[in-house]
């Protein structure tokens, strides 16, 4: 089945695909900055922690609340490492063919069941690929960005992606599979867009069109380099991915509250609808936050760190966050839908879903 044809969501960061700024506990005494460091680092000892967290951090209950607020989508980010060995091989691997703990499908089966049994459609979305495709923490390997550079890694992701459609591709619960989440910028448009090609027709022997959605993100490029892209596939049932954030850019720091406002229910709301003019098909914005301050969420960016709310008294920081949260929702609803970043972070409640929610940043009802 598809996605839903209105998107409501969150995602489910932190989870399968380890971030230290959103749990931050589970690096506290480590040189570790990503999940793959992680692992290795830990060697024997990491799978019993891990598996203690992917029990408690996410869970069944999880999934009914989510569902009890109208939300009807979670994006559901995996790693390379998602079906367990082989994996090309890297160097921060160190002796080890696989230092990841393997058994992260099988709570992938939960999330499915658990989203079927409640009523909510899943994004399965490939976030860390084999090398890295960003150089990020987010992308399993921060400093490193070797998969545009290797072809064993861009053809391990097609493969990858394959195996991920034939297993779960007749899953009920599934509606979607992203292809890869943010390569980075400067991968050449054209290398990015092969790899699109061949992941779609991977993903279609097993899940035909009408059986799951395909996404493809704009890789931090504009929309005019995937001008006509879309009418050569054929691609039937896709959609493509924006990330939206105002905390990462020396112009968007610099901003006051208005200024972010401004920004999110004006400019990107008319950004939106000149996005799927251009590239011809429905669009998502798969990621945004109510995050302003660049240090909480930030393992590599050298600040500065102002931000908006510096300063702010409590009544007038949760105003603020009302209303940018307003801007930005009004915004994205002018794609095909939206998914938050991220249900839960330990702490980090701007970039937090749920206490968003309880506090009143964002609405309490999505139907």
């Amino acid at each position: 089945m598809s996605l839903p044809p209105r998107i409501r969501g969150v995602n489910l960061g932190g989870w399968l695909v380890l971030e230290k700024w959103m749990t931050p506990a589970l690096f506290e005494g480590l040189a570790a900055t990503d999940e793959t460091t992680w692992s290795v680092e830990l060697g024997e000892a990491a799978a019993g922690r891990l598996e203690a967290h992917r029990a408690t951090f996410i869970t069944r209950d999880d999934f009914a609340w989510l569902s009890a607020r109208g939300l009807n989508t979670v994006r559901l980010p995996v790693g390379h490492w998602v079906l367990g060995p082989p994996v090309p091989p890297h160097a921060a691997y160190g002796r080890s063919a696989f230092p990841f703990v393997a058994g992260a499908d099988r709570w992938v089966d939960r999330a499915l069941d658990w989203a079927q049994a409640e009523g909510l459609s899943v994004l399965l979305d490939l976030h860390a690929a084999p090398g890295c495709q960003n150089g990020f923490d987010n992308g399993g390997l921060l400093g490193s960005c070797d998969w545009p550079a290797r072809a064993d890694c861009l053809d391990a992701t097609v493969d990858l992606l394959g195996r991920m459609a034939a297993r779960w591709g007749g899953h009920p619960a599934l509606g979607g599979l992203q292809v890869v989440n943010e390569p980075r910028w400067d991968i050449p448009t054209a290398l990015l867009q092969d790899v699109y090609r061949r992941a779609y027709d991977a993903i279609r022997a097993h899940a035909p069109v009408g059986t799951l959605t395909v996404v493809f993100h704009d890789g931090f490029r504009p929309a005019a380099e995937y001008a006509g892209f879309f009418d050569r596939g054929p691609f039937e049932d896709v959609l493509y991915d924006v990330h939206r954030y105002q905390c990462f850019e020396p112009a968007d720091l610099a901003l006051d509250v208005a200024g972010h406002i401004a920004k999110a229910g004006v400019d990107w709301a008319r950004e939106a609808d000149a996005i799927q003019q251009v590239i011809g098909i429905p669009a998502i914005c798969g990621e945004w936050s109510l995050g302003l301050d660049l240090q909480e969420v930030s393992l590599w960016h050298p600040g500065p760190y102002d931000h908006a709310l510096d300063h702010l008294d409590r009544f007038n920081e949760d105003a603020a966050l009302r209303a940018y949260g307003a801007a930005q929702l009004t915004a994205f609803e002018r794609y095909r839908g939206w998914c938050f970043w991220s249900y839960r972070t330990a702490t980090t409640p701007a970039w937090c879903f749920r206490d968003a929610v309880e506090r009143g940043w964002l609405p309490s009802r999505y139907d």
